[in-house]
C-alpha cells in the first residue's frame, strides 16, 4: 500500500524526522528514532542534508510519496548519508519495523542556513 495524498500532505508539515529530539544547535539537530515491532514513524518530511546509523540488525519498509515502497534490510552500523538535500529536492516517507527486534537509529540533520524547522 503507498503513501495517500492526505498522508503525504500532513508529511509535508511534519519535520520530526525520529522519535526523540535529543540535541539541537543552531546548525544542525540529533535525533533518535527507536521503532518497536510492527511500530511506524508517520510520514515526515526530509528537506536538508541529513545522514542516519542504524545501531540494530532488522527489517523495515518505507512508502515515499512519488509512490515506491522499499523493503529493507539493516545491519548494525549500515549509515546512509543525503548530503544535498534541498527543500526542492526533499521527500516524504514514512518507516515501518517488519522485524522482530527494535530498530534504532541515530540521525543527524543539518542546516546549512543556521535555522532550523
Amino acid at each position: 500500500m503507498t503513501l495517500t495524498p492526505q498522508s503525504i500532505a500532513s508529511g509535508q508539515q511534519n519535520a520530526q524526522i525520529g522519535t526523540d529530539l535529543v540535541l539541537e544547535t543552531d546548525t544542525m539537530r540529533v535525533w533518535h528514532l527507536r521503532l518497536a515491532p510492527g511500530e511506524t514513524i508517520p510520514p515526515h518530511r526530509h528537506d536538508r542534508p541529513y545522514f542516519w546509523t542504524v545501531l540494530t540488525d532488522g527489517k523495515g519498509v518505507s512508502r515515499f510519496d512519488d509512490g515506491q515502497v522499499v523493503p529493507i534490510t539493516y545491519k548494525i552500523g549500515d549509515t546512509k548519508n543525503f548530503a544535498d538535500l534541498t527543500p526542492s529536492t526533499g521527500f516524504v516517507h514514512d518507516l515501518s519495523n517488519t522485524g522482530d527486534s527494535d530498530l534504532i537509529f541515530v540521525t543527524v540533520e543539518f542546516n546549512t542556513e543556521g535555522k532550523t524547522s
